[in-house]
């Protein structure tokens, strides 16, 4: 199958000239028409949020930003990453199973000086209490300090079409809260508190297959949160999480198809009981495509009874997920034997298996198998869909630096997002 790149064959070998390799370059295009997408298919007044964890490089959250996406953080680290892009606490949610106490300090504290996160999505109910004792000795509640607007995770208990390591949303996962913690948390919780409960938080999971379970979840938290709307004031927002998958067109399917049973289900809701807001808040569809990884050919070995083995200078310290959940990446040449190959060259490139494994010194650091023309030291390769998951679970390993990043522009400019990072020791 063709490998499909979201730039210029041209462009690319001029990022790594001008950069090094290897080098993650961002086609500014790919994010614009992925933001598009998923507007038409999640419209105003859809709260649309973008997922720094799928990317958290500061120049990509900035154009997205630029782009209508408000964004969803699961730390201090990434809300800072938010902030240099220039994305307002306004506009900007907290979550996330693993909140310190400093940041919830940080929520709180944010809060206290009247610039307070749109909401912050709690998991269990210790958290909860952790977060009200923070907040009501800082005064949240009380005089001119509002209450600090909250959403309860729900583990919506379902079997989401995907990876199972990617399946967040299965009971036996260990996000969330089930829907008996749930009300209970929701009814020892005062009103007129430190903290406002506001309404409720689900996340099926990753590279969703099919609908069903999304679909399944989302009821279940439009059920719930009706059922605890009834009894109390101010529920009224229901954040239904990503997954939204990237893959080949009709392969997958795509946002409007999610949107589509959302849009069934609120349909059969009295509009006296509709949430007032909506929310979702993917990563993965918004880069995942945009980004390509440009690596240099180091070795060529031919293997009797095992085939050609090529091995390139980005490996598992840039791409982890090949090697943690067997993703594939398509990988094309960019030149063959030094020589620059053109589009339709790139197209039809497919001349022979070979293996491609990345220079971490583990056995397990491969990209797996691609047909590609002959090679040799210094030539330059394309792997593709590299923006979700690469660059912020990049690694120093083996003491490799963090790679530049760079976005190109509709115009062809190439411009730097991220430096490549220092050697370590120096």
């Amino acid at each position: 199958m063709q490998t499909v790149l979201p730039a210029p064959a041209d462009r690319l070998r001029a990022a790594a000239s001008r950069f090094g390799t290897p080098v993650g370059v961002t086609a500014v295009q790919a994010l614009a028409d992925a933001a598009a997408e998923l507007r038409a298919a999640f419209p105003d007044p859809w709260l649309r949020a973008y997922s720094l964890k799928a990317n958290d490089v500061p120049a990509v959250v900035e154009r997205l930003g630029a782009l209508g996406l408000d964004a969803n953080v699961v730390s201090r680290g990434e809300w800072a990453a938010a902030r240099r892009a220039g994305l307002p606490n306004a506009r900007t949610t907290l979550e996330g199973i693993g909140k310190t106490a400093g940041d919830l300090r940080a929520a709180v504290r944010a809060a206290a000086d009247g610039d307070p996160l749109r909401w912050v999505a709690v998991e269990s109910p210790e958290e909860l209490d952790a977060l009200a004792l923070l907040a009501a000795r800082a005064g949240l509640g009380h005089g001119d300090r509002p209450p600090l607007d909250v959403l309860l995770r729900l583990n919506p208990d379902v079997s989401p079409e995907t990876h199972a390591g990617l399946a967040v949303g299965h009971g036996a996962s260990k996000f969330g809260m089930t829907e008996t913690e749930l009300s209970a948390v929701v009814a020892a919780t005062p009103e007129g508190g430190p903290l406002a409960i506001r309404g409720v938080h689900l996340h099926v999971g990753s590279q969703l297959g099919a609908v069903d379970a999304w679909r399944d979840a989302v009821r279940r938290g439009l059920a719930l949160l009706a059922l605890l709307a009834a009894g109390r004031a101010g529920l009224d927002t229901l954040d239904v999480g990503g997954g939204y998958p990237v893959g080949d067109p009709g392969s997958v399917p795509p946002p409007a198809r999610f949107a589509g049973e959302a849009a069934r289900l609120l349909g059969a809701i009295p509009t006296s009981r509709l949430p007032r807001r909506l929310a979702t808040e993917p990563g993965r569809f918004l880069v995942a495509h945009a980004s390509v990884l440009v690596a240099r050919v180091l070795h060529v070995r031919e293997r009797p009874g095992w085939g050609r083995i090529v091995v390139v200078d980005a490996g598992m310290t840039e791409l982890i997920r090949p090697m943690l959940y067997g993703a594939h990446h398509g990988i094309a040449a960019l030149t063959s034997l030094g020589r620059a190959l053109d589009p339709g060259e790139l197209a039809s490139s497919g001349i022979e298996p070979a293996r491609v494994d990345g220079p971490v010194c583990e056995g397990t650091d491969t990209f797996g198998d691609h047909a590609l023309p002959p090679l040799r030291r210094g030539d330059l390769v394309a792997i593709a869909d590299a923006g979700a998951y690469g660059a912020s679970m990049a690694s120093t390993y083996n003491g490799r630096p963090a790679i530049p990043q760079v976005l190109l522009e509709p115009d062809g400019t190439l411009v730097p997002g991220r430096p490549r990072g220092r050697l370590i020791g120096r």
